[in-house]
């Protein structure tokens, strides 16, 4: 009688997933997921402002908009309704992979213009991924770690001349660009950063760049590098007004290129929901990952009428769940309710303004590295000895650096193809899926060992768990690991 109580009483405990816990600790719990992603949800609105022509001002607001929209989104992901959301502690946040489309799109339209054409590409592309979600949950096999893997390191390499950027000044034309004082307030943010994450463990570790940033601020302010100005302008409190930059405009070369992105943001995705599940007990089957999807693109269709960008999930936060053991799924939500109330205060985004590009570069370095570094993780476990995966990661990252390493070079080609052209990230997505494709499945020939390298099964497998554990502790980073607080 004994064991059949506890055995009734173990069927009727709740899954660790969906626990909640005392208020205290729900609280601290969600902010610490705040602390580990916040910066990465503020870096892209940072880049795309400015190259949109946008000022100190009208930037901070387009970060507070990005943190409100991210808090929806993780919102949809954790608590879900209908057959949407992972309904796992899953993260999401504005997505690293759509930075160089956007300011791509950014430099090809006038000022006026660019944001408008960005959000309109943005919303085709969340209303098409979300209608794709139940179908791309089923292709999981045909996005190896060759592909994933291959995608997130030119995330990292196409975002590094950014932070190269930031470290001389962020404006060519200044006077004091690549000047001793930017460079050498870079070079000690930097070290800042490394300094703290080698010393610092545990949730401090998570935060060791923005505590670099913070530093490095600070230690700007005899210099004459941090401006008040953006601080004083903003209100304490304001509300991402709905299509504030004026209604969504579509453009077909934008769309096409915003679409790619949400193939990417999809993909990578899907592999962190299968991570996830291991970790916590409740593996991802193919439901979970189509309301996974479903909750990522629906963020993502939803975040252009509050000014906001593509979303995906935040890997960094993956390896905050394995190291904390804390699994509930409420606790993210509770974060992702912090995420909005932060968007709808203006004065905590123009907060972050205040960090010099200088500093921002500094730290933006080992950022977009560890961000590079993971995807060369990714492709450590893609059978690489394999000369047909080599050969596709070789083609691939040779197309994809083609815009980063001579920007030039597609300038004679038609305007409207340069919106996906001069982004190594869409130009290398494409090919590594459709080398994949032509070597591993349409050109596969039978017997032939070398096509079965054993990465289309390993796709559907998440991580092992020591991986997960190895990011938490900072040897490895994820694809959104915690981006500067620009």
């Amino acid at each position: 009688m004994a064991a059949q109580t506890g055995q009734k009483s173990e069927g009727d405990r709740k899954h660790p997933v969906d626990e909640t816990l005392p208020p205290l600790k729900m609280f601290t719990s969600g902010l610490q997921h705040v602390a580990a992603m916040y910066a990465g949800v503020v870096a892209p609105p940072m880049i795309v402002g400015p190259a949109c022509g946008l000022g100190p001002t009208e930037t901070a607001f387009l970060m507070g908009a990005s943190l409100f929209t991210a808090g929806i989104a993780t919102l949809l992901q954790t608590l879900g309704f209908w057959k949407v959301g992972a309904k796992l502690p899953f993260v999401n946040g504005v997505s690293f992979a759509g930075v160089t489309p956007m300011v791509a799109i950014g430099k090809a339209q006038s000022p006026g213009h660019a944001l408008p054409v960005i959000f309109g590409a943005v919303l085709v592309a969340g209303v098409l991924g979300f209608f794709l979600a139940p179908y791309f949950s089923k292709l999981v096999r045909f996005f190896p770690p060759v592909v994933t893997g291959t995608v997130i390191t030119l995330i990292g390499v196409s975002l590094l001349p950014v932070a190269f950027n930031w470290s001389q000044g962020g404006n060519p034309q200044a006077s004091d660009f690549g000047s001793l004082t930017n460079i050498g307030m870079a070079a000690l943010t930097f070290v800042i950063v490394l300094a703290l994450r080698r010393v610092l463990r545990g949730f401090l570790q998570q935060i060791a760049i923005l505590l670099g940033l913070i530093a490095g601020t600070l230690l700007a302010i005899p210099v004459g590098i941090t401006h008040f100005s953006a601080l004083g302008k903003a209100s304490p409190v304001g509300f991402p007004t709905p299509f504030h930059f004026g209604a969504p405009q579509f453009d077909v070369a934008a769309i096409v290129s915003m679409c790619i992105v949400m193939l990417v943001c999809m993909t990578e995705s899907t592999a962190d929901m299968l991570a996830l599940g291991r970790i916590v007990g409740r593996p991802a089957d193919e439901r979970t990952i189509e309301g996974g999807l479903r909750a990522d693109t629906l963020g993502t269709a939803l975040s252009p009428l509050f000014n906001g960008f593509a979303n995906s999930a935040f890997a960094q936060n993956i390896g905050l769940v394995a190291m904390t053991r804390v699994r509930s799924r409420y606790v993210v939500a509770t974060g992702g309710l912090i995420l909005v109330v932060l968007g709808l205060c203006p004065v905590a985004a123009s907060v972050i303004s205040l960090v010099p590009l200088p500093v921002l570069g500094g730290a933006g370095i080992v950022l977009f590295g560890s961000v590079a570094a993971s995807g060369i993780q990714t492709l450590a476990s893609a059978a690489m000895e394999k000369g047909d995966n080599a050969l596709i990661v070789a083609a691939a990252v040779g197309v994809g650096l083609i815009p980063i390493a001579a920007p030039d070079f597609y300038h004679h080609l038609p305007k409207d193809l340069l919106v996906v052209l001069d982004s190594g990230i869409s130009t290398g997505c494409l090919v590594a899926i459709v080398l994949n494709l032509a070597f591993h499945h349409f050109g596969r020939r039978d017997g032939d060992p070398a096509a079965d390298s054993g990465a289309l099964a390993e796709a559907a497998l998440p991580p092992q768990p020591h991986r997960a554990t190895e990011a938490a502790t900072g040897d490895v980073t994820g694809k959104t690991a915690p981006a500067p607080a620009h």
